[in-house]
């Protein structure tokens, strides 16, 4: 981890509260805030959906590889990541190399409840979302851990319970 410029990137699986929690957080620090995934949407001028149907999930984690590795360099910055982020080693080192790597966990029924009326995640999109969730989360989970400084639980929080732990580890972080 990098100490010369201040960065926090979220990372977990979707529906832990990433773009929440981050929009809350920078607002706190007063530091600029980026979801990446809406930053793939802009660069692209398309949703995520039609980039999944259009290039495929290669062709979005292409696109996803060269926003990490660009938006993790930007100063005084909270990066709120889409859930895939971590399956790519080059972006796992952009993230654990440039800044402080924060796990938001939920668990799979949790997910499932706070993205259930979402239409716009490509990868729910079939007959068993929870299956799919249950799936990734045994992919994902070791590779969030691998990289993260800390795990913050969001589950059964606040918003601003979560900021206020996210917080408290970043200021007693051993840097």
């Amino acid at each position: 981890m990098s100490t010369a410029i201040p960065r926090i990137f979220l990372i977990g699986p979707m529906g832990a509260g990433k773009t929440t929690i981050g929009r809350r957080l920078a607002q706190t620090l007063r530091w600029g805030f980026i979801d990446s995934d809406q930053h793939i949407e802009q660069c692209a001028g398309a949703s995520i959906p039609l980039i999944f149907e259009l290039e495929g999930e290669p062709g979005f984690r292409a696109r996803e590889k060269a926003a990490i590795a660009e938006l993790t360099q930007r100063p005084d910055t909270v990066l709120a990541t889409g859930g895939g982020t971590v399956l790519n080693p080059d972006n796992r080192r952009c993230l654990a190399g440039r800044g402080f790597v924060v796990y938001l966990s939920a668990s799979v029924d949790e997910q499932l409840r706070r993205t259930r009326l979402d239409n716009q995640r490509p990868l729910l999109q079939t007959a068993d979302p929870g299956a799919k969730l249950a799936q990734l989360f045994a992919q994902r989970d070791p590779l969030y851990r691998l990289i993260a400084d800390c795990v913050i639980a969001t589950e059964g929080y606040t918003p601003g319970q979560v900021v206020r732990d996210l917080l408290r580890q970043w200021e007693t972080r051993p840097f």
